[in-house]
């Protein structure tokens, strides 16, 4: 199933059992692949404010105030970049228990080019407080995701990749928040991704493996709260650490993890990602290669890592 066809699924078995359960949508349904899938089976519980997306988040911040849940989706460019004083104030500042989603991270937003593929979202999201900034990589863990997003009460931002993703885990997975998970052991080096770019992070270990290289992989769903405790411990038996991500490398994941390391545990860290530029129409292939974080790109980061370690 594609991504968005699990997120549509997921909140309409939310709604079969909790009619609070409400997805809010700023004219791109289709998109985000609420309709027609949620917006026939619960009408009741599905809302279509059109082209204005500060209007949707204020609305969603209302109908929390009274109780509701309201998962609110849209490009990851308008949901991070154009409602950014709404969320900020209605959303955050107020604590009121919005779900804000982000669909087509980073350069899965391909062919909308540059003004719609959205870098710095990770980054915008983590520095708000009270807003909890989430990423899953597969369809089980978004999933598990959605799940907890529905129980817990705060406000959250998720990206939401739209597409097919290959499996990392199996349907008994459970998202811990605040955790991070260890999906590969390794003692050389560890690789530090999260979202769209984990699968690629294992494929780079594996490749790695091949050639004698234990590297590490850690997968981390949860970029705020951060898990410090599972980082430190891993990059204490590496010593070298890369991150991976589909943002700018300023603000997002491999700031996060600068961040902690430099408090906690100083380590040799290299980021790969964005180089703080600009999207523009082009394959994920073609972006991989041009800013240097695809696969082989991450294996050579991970052996140049090891070398200066020494």
């Amino acid at each position: 199933m594609e991504m968005r066809a699990v997120y549509a699924q997921t909140l309409n078995e939310l709604m079969d059992v909790n009619p609070n359960v409400l997805c809010l949508e700023a004219d791109l349904s289709k998109a985000s692949g609420t309709n027609p899938a949620v917006a026939r089976m619960h009408a009741e519980n599905f809302i279509n404010v059109g082209v204005a997306e500060a209007n949707m988040v204020c609305i969603a911040a209302g109908l929390a105030r009274e109780g509701k849940i309201p998962f609110c989706a849209t490009f990851t460019c308008f949901a991070a970049r154009r409602v950014y004083d709404q969320v900020t104030i209605s959303v955050a500042y107020a604590n009121n228990n919005v779900k804000i989603v982000g669909t087509a991270p980073g350069i899965t937003a391909g062919p909308n080019g540059g003004t719609h593929m959205c870098f710095q979202d990770l980054a915008i999201m983590r520095a708000m407080p009270n807003m909890h900034v989430y990423s899953p990589c597969d369809a089980y863990e978004l999933r598990s995701v959605i799940r907890h997003m529905a129980e817990s009460k705060q406000p959250t931002y998720m990206q939401l990749v739209r597409e097919k993703v290959g499996p990392v885990f199996g349907e008994d997975y459970r998202f811990a928040p605040g955790k991070a998970v260890v999906v590969r052991e390794g003692r050389d080096v560890t690789v530090v991704s999260t979202g769209y770019m984990t699968s690629f992070a294992i494929e780079a270990a594996e490749e790695l493996g091949a050639h004698g290289v234990r590297t590490e992989v850690l997968h981390c769903p949860s970029v705020k709260p951060f898990d410090v405790e599972t980082l430190v411990e891993s990059a204490r038996k590496t010593h070298a650490v890369v991150t991976i991500e589909t943002q700018n490398v300023i603000g997002g994941l491999g700031s996060a993890v600068c961040e902690t390391l430099s408090e906690h545990c100083p380590t040799l860290t290299r980021r790969l990602g964005i180089p703080d530029r600009f999207g523009e129409v082009a394959t994920a292939d073609y972006l991989f290669n041009k800013h240097g974080f695809g696969v082989s790109h991450i294996v050579k980061a991970c052996r140049q890592m090891m070398e200066r370690k020494f």
